[in-house]
């Protein structure tokens, strides 16, 4: 299991016809619970319908701005329709003798970040969900809205333009902790340590087998094509291919002690039907040193150390 699985990104946790009794378990326990909420009013209080329970949130339960950086109004109306965590604060009756709860986002989002101000390490591998795509890299959702930045270089081994290249909005992926500062709560996460090693997913291929692949970078002397996220290979040149595009590949040769591939390419492939989905050899745990080349890699060994003096 993922290291933060007592707080889950919003969206991964299970959201149940919740009933009453749910409710007033979570207020007794401080479990987190997630719904969404359908409308926000005018005052900014989001409201819930929970098991047929009314639910409100207050605008000041909402955010918690030393954790999202953010007072902004969009950072409360951007909730509606929107899985959102929340503790249940209390319960009690309107004029008519109904049940009613008010919520708390914000003590999910603190309670979150206090287990990860005392938790987290680094090389421990989170669940999370993708929040933003940017040129630079993804933000991800790693528990209860708490934000981390996933470099666009910590990826994948593969190189790429754009984070997009990898991830939708929206996607659960798995991620694991490369540094955390914790007087800045900056979190940086990592990607391609759980992809697999080079021979990890070179052994998925052999010489004489013809591949589907895409192009990731065109110069004057060669392609080099991308087998899968974290292992690439070199074709030789060949006119009208472009970043992103997909061909087939036939496999000249595989050398580990080089970690070269040697390629050529057969032709130009439509776009793929649906995206491939992410192969991951790790899941959960704790990283302490990853190394991607092979044993007998004849240069110095290209690894990733995950210590505590990277916080």
């Amino acid at each position: 299991m993922p290291e933060n699985r007592l707080f889950l990104p919003e969206g991964l946790n299970p959201s149940p016809a919740y009933a009453f009794p749910d409710l007033k378990n979570a207020l007794e326990t401080g479990e987190i619970l997630e719904g969404a909420p359908q409308r926000c009013g005018a005052d900014h209080t989001l409201f819930f319908t929970l098991g047929g329970v009314e639910a409100q949130m207050a605008r000041q339960e909402a955010v918690a701005p030393w954790i999202s950086g953010s007072e902004r109004d969009i950072s409360v109306l951007s909730r509606v329709g929107k899985p959102t965590c929340f503790t249940v604060k209390s319960i009690q009756a309107d004029e008519k003798g109904a049940p009613f709860a008010l919520l708390s986002r914000r003590e999910a989002q603190e309670n979150a970040m206090s287990y990860f101000l005392e938790n987290l390490e680094p090389g421990m591998v989170l669940a999370c969900r993708v929040i933003r795509l940017e040129t630079y890299g993804a933000f991800l959702d790693i528990g209860c809205g708490i934000i981390a930045i996933l470099p666009i270089e910590q990826i994948s081994v593969s190189r790429i333009g754009h984070p997009k290249n990898r991830f939708q909005e929206g996607q659960k992926i798995l991620a694991a902790v490369l540094s955390f500062d914790r007087e800045r709560r900056r979190i940086t996460m990592t990607h391609r340590e759980l992809l697999g090693t080079w021979m990890e997913n070179a052994s998925r291929f052999a010489p004489g087998e013809t591949v589907r692949g895409v192009v990731r970078g065109v110069k004057e002397y060669g392609s080099f094509i991308e087998l899968a996220p974290n292992l690439s290979g070199l074709a030789d040149a060949k006119t009208g291919l472009a970043p992103g595009d997909g061909v087939s590949v036939y496999i000249k040769s595989i050398r580990p002690e080089r970690m070269k591939i040697k390629l050529q390419v057969i032709q130009k492939l439509p776009p793929a039907s649906e995206p491939e989905p992410i192969r991951y050899q790790i899941t959960d745990g704790k990283l302490d040193r990853w190394t991607y080349s092979p044993p007998n890699y004849e240069k110095t060994p290209v690894e990733t150390l995950f210590t505590v003096s990277d916080l």
